[in-house]
């Protein structure tokens, strides 16, 4: 594979090579810090997952989902990920590792604001139509047109009667939708009282989550059952053979992500895509090029 580097150079390039894989590894591991600190003081027992298998099983899981990504690209495939669940129930959490290692060219993901005035006088799957995929595309909705279903309902953001037409238009859109070529997939992220309770505590005390929370996310716990009531409303009413809901058990977060990028392979035929071999050509040199220098004070200061 490293034939062509000059001798001289091999351990070099090599230590370069680790170095960057160590730094690749340690930007997974940043991630996982707000897991560490949550995961403090819980118990440990035979059914704990390891570190040391969830990273496994993580990177395994991930080089996975670049041969899906490639396999979508190569035959021009159109994939909907849909990401619904109660707030801090860790869609994400698994959206970013999903996509962590996937080219945004290819997998992106569409986390839609409130609609602005003009967008409320709309039909109302008309601001999501436009981020749906073309051939070769995976498009993850964090949050989808189920705010619907969820919190305009719960909150008074919308009437009965666009509720009660979104329950009827929502079933044909989704079909026409898959018959268009589009896969489907729909997750709901599960959560408990307490767990929520306990991460929106974390947010509380945590200056680098603060941001995350919101008026609404406190609405969100006073209206509990409120919210029980219209997810379970929503599930049963949009729950179809051609884009069914999938339950994520998501209390242990590090589970649910493994358990959901598991399933959603299992959702698609990809193969592994044959790639030709990859050489890197040789550098032009012109003997008369001779590089300009940069003033100094252009340089950002090396702080550390």
């Amino acid at each position: 594979m490293y034939e062509d580097i000059v001798p001289d150079h091999h351990d070099s390039v090599m230590q370069r090579i680790e170095r960057d894989l160590l730094d690749s590894y340690d930007e997974e591991l940043e991630m996982e810090i707000d897991d560490a600190r949550l995961d403090q003081g819980a118990p440990e027992g035979p059914d704990a997952l390891s570190r040391q298998t969830y990273f496994r099983e993580l990177l395994r899981l991930q080089g996975e989902l670049v041969k899906l990504q490639d396999w979508v690209q190569h035959h021009k495939k159109k994939v909907v990920i849909i990401f619904e669940g109660r707030d801090a129930a860790g869609k994400g959490g698994v959206i970013k590792r999903i996509t962590q290692r996937l080219n945004p060219r290819v997998c992106r993901v569409a986390a839609l604001p409130a609609p602005n005035d003009r967008e409320r006088t709309q039909w109302y799957f008309q601001r999501y139509v436009s981020h749906l995929p073309a051939g070769g595309e995976i498009v993850l909705f964090d949050r989808s047109w189920y705010n619907r279903a969820g919190v305009e309902h719960v909150m008074g953001f919308c009437s009965d009667e666009e509720y009660e037409e979104f329950f009827r238009s929502v079933p044909e859109f989704e079909k026409m939708l898959v018959r268009s070529g589009i896969t489907l997939v729909k997750y709901w992220f599960s959560i408990t009282d307490d767990e929520q309770h306990l991460r929106f505590l974390g947010r509380i005390h945590d200056p680098l989550k603060q941001w995350k929370l919101s008026p609404m996310d406190f609405e969100s716990r006073r209206r509990w059952e409120a919210y029980t009531k219209a997810k379970e409303a929503m599930l049963e009413r949009t729950h179809i053979p051609e884009a069914p809901w999938w339950l994520v058990q998501a209390v242990d977060k590090k589970r649910a992500r493994l358990n959901c990028i598991a399933h959603l392979l299992s959702q698609l035929p990809y193969e592994e895509i044959e790639h030709p071999a990859i050489v890197l050509p040789e550098r032009t040199r012109n003997p008369e090029y001779t590089r300009n220098p940069v003033p100094q004070d252009m340089y950002v200061p090396e702080v550390y």
